[in-house]
């Protein structure tokens, strides 16, 4: 096991001294190792009587051969590596599995922990205390926060419910059971189902006691209220289809006018006697449920379209943005709510400080950065996880109808679908039901399967256009490994938010389309709270200066996060590519092409290997030399090459080829319910991405797309004239990976991706000139 920490922050003494008076931990005992047993007396407080205090103590090692009861009552000096054992036993670290009693010094270097250097006096052991407190332990917690979830801070000289901060981070000093849950309803400046009325918004909040506001953070969640999968099945379009010649036309878009926004005025009347008290909740972004017990109020709203809420499902558009930052309106007081549906009892977020965070993943990260980019006053934060910054770089690249991973023949229409859960209340849909079923064909004519090209519909859901109205700092987390919501959209948002004047933080892991919050090898959830105690409660800890701008997995090395200074910046290396052949097909013997249509992932198998001829009449392949490096932008490939057929699409991937054991994309479970959020309050379970048990032949580092008819943008089609070279740009998805010399770095070109594009299994045949064929790889030799 390895621990890697950003989200500790750098005090002197002094400062040390005043945290840790405030959470419990005396520093008037003189002598190191009085010291050292009055924090001990502490850590276990609930032993009141000294006979059990002792026993607790004689379960833990002060040497190999002597117990920490055995040690304190001897005369024998205190020593780093006595002090290192301890830390290593308090921490939860498993001896002989985890470290060596011997060695404990060693061990915490092999765990990433910083050494013990030094403990001769009381100063000492008050600093390496500490270090102990802000050291996570074998669970994904700090120490101090494994204490708190023992109920630390019940004890009765700690101030119940009241904000506490240690190292910049909120600690989790409010009482779980005494949570205020409760629902309103937010009107919006939209009328989505064209009834007359303003869309309400069914709003779920759960906040702690405190005599003072406390900030929000909020998730809008399409998914809360359920979901319509058998509607999705149904609407699911089919990609078994050919590839159509697209006349050449230019398509044009204008740049969006904002929705006019309703006059908004501050709401004086008080929240706790009117708000609707609701039953807790069930467990939901379990980050939220973490910082709950740590002074933030938690915010869920599914939005326009959903159960108990007003209006339709618009996968994305500018209506549901508008929706989407009703709610921080009301928590920034700036706009009413209501107790009830008839809207006649009004209420105020007075609870509230006014300062709003977005979190989430995916739909709902998406929502966050959509949010960003109105400057909606009172919003001071986003952390966005695998999240959509332009849905045409979700569903399509380049010209092409593109699935995100997993999910072929889904589309805005389909999504739209299954997150319209008023059709789950039969009465309630039947009043918007013909409204619904227009949106749908709306949906379906604006989002044009048939070209695939970027049009009015695509540019109204592109949040980049609006970039420079973001005014609040961004937390951007994705997966190195996400095939859903592939890299581009992660990596345009960053690069255009380069030169706003905003603090802006990457975070890129080794993981597909999954959250980050429950990996004790990384302080995610310190990292977020030290974010938001700055942005939220103006916590003084310095965070945009201590924390890195970019944190990177390593996909080599389990349990390895590096900091990096940037992502997208390598300097350019032009390479030749020697293909193997000159040519490829797309058409496939009818067959084996109806077996690949049914099992994707066996044709991606077959893909791969090289030495299998099944599809070696389908692809190209190229074996790039190359020294041990980093791959830390976007690959490129320019091409030369002619289509029989007066259409065609292309496409390319990029392999870290060669027999090896990696790193999985899905995370293992470690422990379940090994994570506890708070006292007596929720648990979550214990990931990690894990070397793979088995060798795997090959890695795809990145992939991509494109139809010949847009060569030059996805805006617009070109003619394509049979048997004529074109001169080709393929982007590749961005991509930050490291790659070994004994490795091979393999591209393979070919027409069909039966895991993304529609399969039209025809007769096409592609011709290269090998000698304009070149790699462009953003390259860093290490």
């Amino acid at each position: 096991m390895k621990i890697n920490q950003f989200a500790t922050i750098t005090t002197d003494y002094h400062t040390q001294l005043i945290e840790l008076e405030r959470v419990g931990f005396k520093t008037n005992t003189i002598g190191a190792k009085q010291r050292l047993a009055a924090y001990l007396e502490k850590v276990y407080w609930q032993q009141q009587q000294t006979g059990s205090l002792q026993e607790q103590e004689a379960q833990l090692l002060a040497t190999p051969t002597q117990t920490m009861a055995s040690f304190l009552a001897s005369k024998a000096p205190l020593t780093p590596t006595i002090f290192a054992l301890l830390s290593l036993q308090l921490l939860g670290f498993l001896p002989w599995d985890d470290f060596d009693p011997n060695h404990p010094q060693t061990s915490r270097k092999n765990l990433g922990l910083a050494p013990i250097e030094m403990v001769t006096t009381e100063t000492d052991v008050a600093r390496a205390w500490y270090q102990l407190l802000t050291t996570h332990t074998r669970f994904g917690l700090t120490y101090l926060d494994h204490l708190a979830s023992q109920g630390y801070f019940t004890q009765p000289h700690f101030r119940q419910n009241q904000q506490l901060f240690f190292n910049g981070k909120a600690q989790a000093t409010f009482q779980t059971n005494a949570f205020h849950h409760e629902l309103v309803y937010v009107p919006t400046d939209v009328d989505t189902d064209g009834d007359g009325l303003l869309d309400l918004i069914r709003v779920e909040i759960t906040r702690p006691t405190s005599s003072v506001p406390v900030p929000a953070v909020y998730t809008a969640s399409p998914y809360d209220q359920g979901t319509n999968d058998r509607y999705g099945e149904q609407l699911t379009h089919q990609v078994d289809v050919p590839l159509t010649r697209k006349q050449p036309a230019q398509h044009h878009h204008q740049p969006f006018q904002p929705l006019p926004r309703k006059a908004k005025s501050p709401v004086t009347e008080p929240a706790t006697s009117q708000t609707l008290q609701c039953p807790p909740p069930h467990p939901g972004y379990t980050l939220n449920d973490y910082l709950l017990p740590r002074g933030f109020a938690s915010i869920y709203a599914a939005g326009i379209g959903t159960i108990d809420s007003d209006g339709l499902q618009t996968c994305g558009d500018p209506a549901q943005t508008n929706a989407t930052i009703a709610v921080i309106e009301w928590l920034h007081g700036d706009r009413p709510a209501f107790v009830s549906k008839n809207r006649k009892q009004a209420v105020a977020a007075d609870w509230c400080n006014g300062n709003v965070a977005m979190t989430g993943r995916s739909y709902l990260g998406t929502l966050a950065i959509a949010a960003a980019t109105t400057g909606v006053p009172g919003l001071k934060t986003i952390i966005p996880e695998a999240a959509i910054s332009s849905w045409y770089d979700y569903y399509r690249e380049n010209g092409l109808v593109v699935a995100p991973g997993g999910f072929q023949g889904e589309d805005c229409d389909v999504l739209a679908a299954e997150t319209f859960s008023r059709r789950q209340r039969p009465g309630d849909y039947l009043k918007v039901q013909t409204a619904f079923e227009q949106e749908l064909a709306d949906l379906q004519q604006g989002q044009d399967r048939t070209s695939g090209s970027y049009n009015q519909f695509w540019d109204d859901r592109n949040y980049r256009n609006h970039l420079q109205q973001i005014k609040c700092d961004v937390l951007l987390v994705h997966g190195l490994n996400d095939e859903n919501v592939k890299l581009k959209n992660p990596a345009a948002l960053w690069a255009g938010l380069k030169d706003l004047p905003i603090s802006k933080k990457l975070i890129l892991h080794q993981g597909q389309h999954v959250y980050l919050n429950n990996f004790p090898s990384f302080d995610f959830t310190d990292i977020v709270n030290l974010w938001l105690s700055n942005k939220l409660y103006q916590c003084d800890n310095h965070v945009d200066q201590a924390l890195p701008t970019v944190i990177v997995q390593d996909n080599l090395l389990p349990e390895t996060w590096e900091t990096r200074p940037n992502w997208l910046t390598a300097p350019q290396k032009s390479l030749p590519l020697s293909f193997n052949h000159a040519s490829f097909h797309n058409e496939i013997e009818p067959a084996t092409f109806k077996f690949y249509c049914q099992n994707p992932e066996r044709w991606k198998t077959d893909l791969w290997n090289l030495s299998d001829d099944r599809l070696a009449n389908q692809r190209v392949t190229a074996l790039i030399p190359h020294k041990t490096g980093t791959i830390n932008g976007i690959p490129r490939l320019e091409l030369t090459l002619s289509s029989s057929q007066p259409l065609g699409l292309i496409s390319a991937m990029l392999l870290d080829y060669g027999e090896a054991h990696r790193l999985t994309t899905q995370p293992t479970k470690l422990m379940p319910n090994g994570m506890p959020l708070g006292y007596r309050w929720y648990t979550d379970n214990l990931f990690e991405f894990t070397l793979a048990q088995q060798p795997s032949a090959a890695h795809l580092i990145a992939r991509g797309h494109l139809n010949l008819q847009n060569r030059i943008s996805a805006d617009q089609d070109q003619n394509l004239i049979a048997n004529q070279f074109y001169h080709v740009e393929l982007p590749l998805q961005p991509t930050y990976y490291h790659l070994l010399a004994e490795r091979k770095l393999v591209v393979i070109l070919f027409s069909t991706d039966f895991q993304m594009t529609i399969r039209g299994n025809q007769a096409i045949t592609y011709q290269l000139q090998p000698q304009a064929s070149r790699l462009i790889l953003p390259w860093q030799t290490d």
